[in-house]
């Protein structure tokens, strides 16, 4: 699958595309061109200043995402066929997403969480984090299992985010007929 991919046509790809709501396939092909494809999401990630981007939200329905909450090139990290456990503690905060610009969505999640995941050598890893990179785990996690965060909107969030939903879904309806 990876080998036919065109990075050069990669680009975040917005709600109401159906590959959001993909469950991802595990990745099975480790090299070159794994990694070609994240540093292409680093790029991309970075050009829509986020601090994570799951495969889904560039049209490819894989188990990998990148992350940066650090904003310096060596804090990126990328995750192949990443796995959540010992999600602990319950932080409310506000909540963007790259595939739906401008929605904010206020989201409880695990403060601290343990990922299990491979690298970009298929080499197994564990690691634990707390705050805003155990955030952005699950947030991205949660792309990789086709959920959004619009999925656990309260009716406040709803009011607020209706005309910009409706925009993003009449947006979509046009591409798709340019096609």
């Amino acid at each position: 699958m990876l080998s036919s991919v065109d990075l050069r046509k990669l680009r975040i790809v917005h709600y109401p595309d159906p590959v959001l709501r993909e469950q991802c396939k595990p990745v099975t092909e480790f090299g070159a061109t794994l990694q070609d494809l994240v540093t292409c999401m680093f790029e991309i990630m970075g050009e829509g200043r986020g601090v994570g981007l799951a495969a889904p939200q560039v049209g490819l329905p894989i188990r990998l995402f990148v992350c940066n909450t650090t904003g310096d090139p060596e804090g990126n990290r990328a995750y192949v066929n990443p796995e959540l456990a010992e999600l602990e503690g319950l932080v409310e905060a506000e909540e963007g997403c790259l595939s739906l610009p401008e929605v904010t969505v206020p989201m409880r999640r695990a403060q601290s969480a343990t990922l299990t995941a491979c690298d970009l050598a298929g080499n197994k890893i564990c690691v634990s984090r707390i705050d805003l990179e155990a955030r952005a785990w699950q947030h991205e996690c949660d792309h990789l299992n086709g959920r959004l965060i619009i999925d656990n909107m309260p009716t406040s969030a709803e009011l607020v985010n209706r005309r910009i939903l409706k925009e993003l879904k009449e947006k979509y309806q046009a591409r798709k007929k340019r096609r």
